[in-house]
């Protein structure tokens, strides 16, 4: 049995995912297709644009036979914690055998040889790492540089080579086969070639459009271009999401909760969580005192050495109280479950052969997790947990969805504790 993973957003469903979802089934031919979704915030410290259900539903709808939820704390962390919990996931469920994931340069080897000299940090690597981030360098330019330069030395690849991680589909390739290589996981990678407009293109260019264009598109109401970009039933899910009151949701519609979340704040509160070291706490809290809109805090607190990335996903840190020991212990035991958004009528089948081989326990009905722990703890042959970090991941996973239905438009849909009130959307 072959089994494809898939790693995605969905912010939302749009023709080049579609591409990419196709070209992976051509691929592997797989006997069922599984995909690990953010939830309700993504990678770059954003809320997703449309509820997680609906964006499961739609994947449903375009061929996946399983949606497991990526765990709140995964999602809004950088490239190499996103593509560990991910990976990680997937190897969980027992099943998944192949992943697929878009590559600007779809150059596996190239990915590969990457991935293997930041797992293995040969000399002169660690040393080349360092002095590039003293220089004051952000993390993935630190690392590209380094990698040239080690390169350079070691004559395994032309140092010019190492530019093609510059883009983002890239840069997660590299992470995704590192996580694979670092849980020795016998999942095997392939890639496809990621198809159109770049990832943070903000320009509509059709068919084949970014996330990132269709996104402003929405924004702006803009539905004749909207139309051309998405699937059929990702647009008619997302038309009804919005009819009903239920999205667009956008990061400026946080703008006061950060904010007032920041101003509250002082430095020894900022510096116990995750992520904030290097003088940010200081430029947080002075740039949350003189700015009055989000935009403008995010240019003040901006430098050379910080993407804005990690900004907006530092903001989420600070909203939800993310301690640096909480991230730790996550990133070094794992998720602990596998929560189920949805599935197919051959992904019942599918599930049913996970419920005997999974590393974790699943949970489909959220509001019989202590149920799932209990028998899950009497089994401790099979499962390896820690109780507490699996209440406090999950946890996390509810809070973040009750917050993100508080910036829905319509009062009446911001009620919380969804993940209580909704199963699993079942499709077929």
């Amino acid at each position: 049995m072959r089994v494809l993973g898939v790693i995605v957003e969905y912010n939302p469903f749009h023709n080049g995912h579609l591409y990419h979802l196709t070209k992976a089934k051509e691929l592997i031919n797989p006997d069922y297709v599984v995909a690990v979704m953010s939830g309700s915030f993504c990678q770059r410290g954003e809320p997703a644009i449309i509820d997680k259900f609906s964006r499961a539903e739609i994947a449903l709808l375009n061929g996946v036979d399983v949606v497991l939820e990526l765990p709140f704390i995964y999602a809004v962390q950088d490239a190499g914690g996103f593509a560990r919990g991910a990976v990680w996931s997937l190897h969980n469920t027992g099943v998944v055998t192949d992943i697929v994931f878009g590559s600007e340069s779809a150059d596996l080897s190239f990915l590969q040889t990457i991935a293997e000299v930041m797992v293995r940090q040969p000399d002169p690597f660690p040393e080349l790492m360092r002095e590039e981030l003293k220089k004051g360098h952000s993390f993935p330019n630190a690392r590209k540089y380094a990698l040239m330069k080690y390169f350079e030395i070691t004559k395994a690849m032309e140092p010019k080579e190492v530019l093609k991680i510059e883009k983002s589909n890239d840069i997660l390739g590299i992470e995704y086969i590192r996580s694979i290589m670092l849980l020795n996981s016998p999942i095997k990678p392939h890639v496809v070639r990621r198809v159109g407009a770049e990832d943070r293109d903000e320009r509509f260019q059709g068919k084949f459009s970014s996330a990132t264009a269709i996104r402003k598109c929405i924004s702006n109401g803009e539905w004749d271009k909207i139309s051309k970009a998405l699937p059929t039933s990702s647009l008619r899910i997302i038309s009804r999401e919005l009819n009903e009151g239920r999205g667009p949701v956008f990061l400026q519609h946080m703008e006061t909760m950060i904010l007032s979340k920041l101003r509250l704040m002082d430095r020894s509160q900022l510096q116990r969580l995750h992520g904030f070291d290097e003088g940010l706490d200081k430029r947080f809290v002075d740039c949350a005192v003189k700015t009055t809109n989000l935009e403008d805090f995010f240019s003040c607190v901006k430098s050379k050495r910080f993407t804005l990335s990690k900004i907006r996903r530092l903001c989420l840190y600070a909203l939800f109280d993310i301690t640096g020991e909480f991230v730790e212990r996550s990133n070094s035991l794992g998720p602990q479950y596998l929560r189920v958004l949805g599935f197919s009528s051959r992904g019942r089948e599918l599930l049913s052969k996970m419920k005997r081989v999974s590393r974790v326990p699943i949970i489909s009905l959220c509001s019989l997790y202590r149920k799932v722990l209990e028998q899950a703890m009497k089994k401790p042959e099979r499962f390896q947990l820690d109780p507490q970090l699996f209440e406090q991941q999950l946890l996390y996973d509810i809070k973040a969805t009750s917050l993100h239905a508080l910036l829905f438009p319509k009062h009446s849909e911001r009620i919380g504790d969804k993940d209580f009130k909704i199963p699993p959307i079942v499709i077929g």
